[in-house]
């Protein structure tokens, strides 16, 4: 296997940082993580494991190992007459198992279709949008103990699913490789539209009776409406999470502000939306030296080119504080801040 020294990870982060590795290397099979585990690992003071490279921001050079995540494929382990169990290995761009579900007529993640980044990515922050998160279709994952190489399989109820979070960024956090993820997926699938621009998207397109693919053409068309292609201009999508408050602070703020969107969660908190308190905070489409807030939506701040990923950082430290000054609330970032 070959390790590769002072790489730029400029291809390998979605925000366009030309951050270099110290380090670098590509797995494409058990073997060869079992290897780096083995053989390589035992040399590196420090590791950071990255598929797309959708959901970090790289605030410097690494000076450890970089392992690249390359393993990919999709397979059927079982099958009934309602479901069907799909594995899909870790390094699998998580859209194109989107479409292979979507065109076999599998339900359940059509309404997480475009999002950027693998599957290894999407049980570790429960990946969600549009109505749908990942634990709802998700069976099981099996990940590589990072110290041991030993196998182990997680259920749902051990991955301890949160909002866009898991164990796997907290408690087992930077201790495991995640190797597939199995998913259940409906054969009679039951249509999710309850996102209102969806059931806009598709009243537009007088479609009445919507299909798996119906939907999922939707949600593209949504994204691509509203973010930015991290090809064309770099970002890491929503920058922040949206809080979840006390149902008391939420009704203060919507005494001064009355067209507040909110969402009332069955736990009794309220989910306010990150972009809504950031735009109100004044920071749409504001541009700050070589980064900024995208003028469509404010949740997702944006690399114009040449900003450093400490320059990227110091403004989402400024727009949390602003926010925090102004409502009383600290977002919390959604992307993993590499430091």
């Amino acid at each position: 296997m070959a390790i590769l020294e002072y790489l730029s990870l400029k291809p390998y982060n979605t925000f366009g940082i030309d951050a270099c590795a110290h380090y670098f290397c590509r797995v494409q099979s058990k073997e060869a993580i079992l290897h780096v585990i083995q053989h390589e690992l035992q040399y590196y003071p420090k590791f950071l494991i990255i598929g797309g490279g959708s959901n970090i921001l790289l605030c410097d050079d690494y000076d450890g190992l970089v392992i690249k995540n390359e393993i990919t494929g999709i397979e059927i382990t079982k099958e009934e007459e309602d479901f069907v169990w799909v594995k899909s290995y870790s390094g699998t761009v998580w859209h194109e198992l989107v479409r292979y579900c979507v065109l076999h007529n599998y339900g359940g993640i059509e309404n997480l279709s475009l999002i950027p980044g693998t599957v290894g990515a999407a049980p570790m922050q429960n990946i969600g949008a549009y109505g749908a998160e990942i634990k709802d279709t998700f069976d099981e994952l099996e990940a590589i103990d990072l110290q041991t190489g030993t196998s182990r399989t997680f259920t749902k109820e051990e991955c301890r699913f949160g909002y866009r979070e898991s164990i796997f960024k907290r408690e087992e956090k930077g201790k495991f490789f995640i190797y597939s993820v199995t998913f259940r997926l409906s054969k009679k699938p039951l249509i999710n539209i309850a996102y209102g621009d969806i059931q806009k998207t598709l009243l537009e397109k007088n479609i009445s009776i919507p299909t798996i693919k119906d939907v999922s053409d939707a949600v593209m068309e949504i994204r691509k409406s509203k973010l930015p292609d991290p090809k064309e201009l770099g970002n890491a999508g929503s920058f922040f999470k949206n809080p979840e408050v006390e149902k008391s602070i939420a009704e203060h703020i919507q005494l001064e502000f009355p067209a507040m969107p909110r969402y009332d969660l069955p736990d009794g908190k309220v989910k306010i939306p990150a972009g809504w308190l950031i735009e109100q905070a004044g920071w749409k489409g504001k541009l700050v030296g070589n980064t900024g807030n995208h003028a469509k939506q404010a949740l997702v701040i944006v690399n114009y080119g040449k900003a450093s990923g400490n320059e990227i950082w110091q403004h989402a430290l400024n727009v949390q504080k602003s926010v925090f000054e102004k409502f009383g609330i600290r977002l919390e970032p959604e992307v993993n801040v590499i430091r």
